[in-house]
């Protein structure tokens, strides 16, 4: 996790833990089914865009995602695909969520860390529950 990593120009360490939201807080991630296809998308979009997945917790009405990224990829741009992906999919199967036009709110809360404070996080994030 706390492991610098390469590539060919670049030796990087980039943790970022995001937190999200449905549309008007509703409580549709308590829902299995939804739980389990975001979780998938999720480590899909992961193995495509290469940055590892360091924790993940879905509540009934927000995700944490502690990810380590490739520097090409902003902290933005990382949200647009995981957030615009997850919804897309949400939205096909669940079209009665779909809520004006998306299943997210627009916000979303990003912090880096180093790699002091990266296993407080992750351990932060395992005991939400």
């Amino acid at each position: 996790m706390n492991t610098y990593k390469n590539t060919r120009h670049a030796k990087f360490l980039l943790n970022y833990h995001f937190i999200w939201i449905p549309k008007y807080r509703k409580h549709i991630l308590d829902n299995p089914k939804i739980k389990q296809l975001t979780l998938d998308t999720i480590n899909e979009l992961a193995d495509t865009h290469k940055f590892e997945v360091l924790a993940t917790e879905i509540m009934p009405d927000h995700i944490h995602l502690f990810i380590s990224a490739l520097p090409k990829y902003s902290p933005s741009k990382l949200m647009n695909i995981i957030k615009g992906t997850t919804g897309g999919r949400i939205s096909k199967h669940f079209p009665e969520l779909n809520i004006k036009g998306s299943i997210w709110t627009r916000a979303y809360f990003v912090a880096t860390a180093g790699n002091m404070s990266s296993e407080t996080i992750q351990h932060y994030i395992e005991n939400q529950r």
